[in-house]
């Protein structure tokens, strides 16, 4: 209809079109080709598994090595090894490290195929004493495929928030240069990110200190996991905030200290709409009442910088006489987006408009 604008691009920037009802896009949405496939996998000897910490595909493409507690949720003091190479059918071919973990939690794999893990139960916890008995705990251990150890970062058995010692760390990423990340700790931990270079060396960190559960942009309540994209842009899952925060490899807080600003406009912009664009971006929809004070419909694209990519003053899909308001957004296979909206002009009942 010619009261809603229409915006088609290549698959590369967007397509936008202010839909009809929602409905009709999931009815059409493709079937879900995955399956669910419960209890795949066999350990040797049929032995259960433990909590399973970690999956990662193995280099040759035909493998999956995993991590588990030991047939336990502790492998302090247990005999069997954690870590398992399994082939497609779900058979396990080989298995390693048993006796090197105490609570094994974090696990990554490097471009050489080898083993990164943590040691997550941090002081006080009562999942780190079997190993505080041990002298066991509070390290990062990096094992080649034959159960070797090649590194030990941290002083086992002995948290602490220096340089040269963790508190029960959560998670490590290795990138493909060799440096690498940890999230040190696993709840109460020492809630801080630290970079290393690729010979283990401290480059910096990001946060810190037992006490220091700081919801601030930068801060961190017991970061939980990692991860990067093809950008080397870091992800990290700060648990205790409910939220993901991304680091550049600089340690930089992408998108500013308060966030990206999308609108910077005269009158009232209100109840935004988001969704990724698939590229590190978003898509931001919302109420506008610069031009009328019942509400119009108004869209915008940023960047994976947080750059706007269309006119500063928004994109108008719905700039008409009375009240539009409850904004959905969608995105198809094709790269693009769709934005449904409330049309409230002068009707009895609500309508929906494209």
């Amino acid at each position: 209809m010619s009261d809603f604008t229409p915006l088609f691009k290549k698959c590369k920037v967007l397509a936008v079109v202010c839909l009809g009802a929602i409905f009709p896009i999931l009815t059409f949405a493709q079937d879900n080709p995955y399956q669910v496939v419960y209890y795949w996998g066999e350990l040797p000897g049929g032995r259960p598994m433990g909590v399973v910490t970690g999956v990662q595909p193995d280099i040759d493409g035909e493998h999956i090595w995993i991590i588990e507690r030991c047939s336990a949720n502790q492998c302090a003091g247990i005999d069997h090894h954690p870590i398992h190479k399994l082939d497609k059918e779900g058979n396990t071919v080989k298995s390693i490290g048993a006796g090197i973990f105490a609570w094994p939690h974090g696990f990554d794999m490097d471009a050489d195929g080898n083993f990164w893990v943590t040691e997550g139960a941090p002081d006080g916890d009562a999942r780190a004493a079997p190993g505080a008995e041990r002298g066991m705990g509070h390290q990062v251990i990096k094992i080649n495929q034959d159960g070797e150890v090649l590194m030990r970062l941290g002083e086992a058995g002995v948290p602490g928030d220096d340089e040269t010692h963790f508190n029960g760390p959560a998670a490590v990423l290795v990138q493909p240069n060799g440096d690498f990340w940890i999230a040190d700790g696993h709840r109460g931990g020492n809630n801080r990110i630290i970079k290393f270079n690729s010979d283990g060396e401290f480059l910096f960190q990001l946060g810190g200190g037992v006490d220091d559960t700081s919801r601030e942009s930068g801060g961190f309540n017991d970061p939980h996991d990692l991860k990067m994209d093809s950008q080397g842009r870091l992800f990290v899952a700060d648990r205790g905030n409910n939220r993901i925060q991304i680091f550049n490899q600089d340690g930089e807080l992408l998108w500013g200290e308060s966030g990206a600003v999308v609108t910077d406009l005269p009158g009232r912009q209100e109840d935004p709409v988001s969704i990724t664009d698939g590229n590190g971006g978003v898509f931001i929809a919302w109420v506008d009442y610069r031009f009328d004070e019942q509400g119009d419909i108004f869209f915008q694209h940023l960047d994976n910088n947080g750059d706007i990519l269309l006119d500063p003053s928004g994109v108008a899909l719905a700039q008409v006489e009375g009240k539009q308001i409850t904004i959905n957004m969608c995105t198809d296979s094709l790269c693009g987006v769709f934005i449904t909206c409330q049309d409230k002009r002068g009707c009895v009942d609500d309508d929906i408009y494209d």
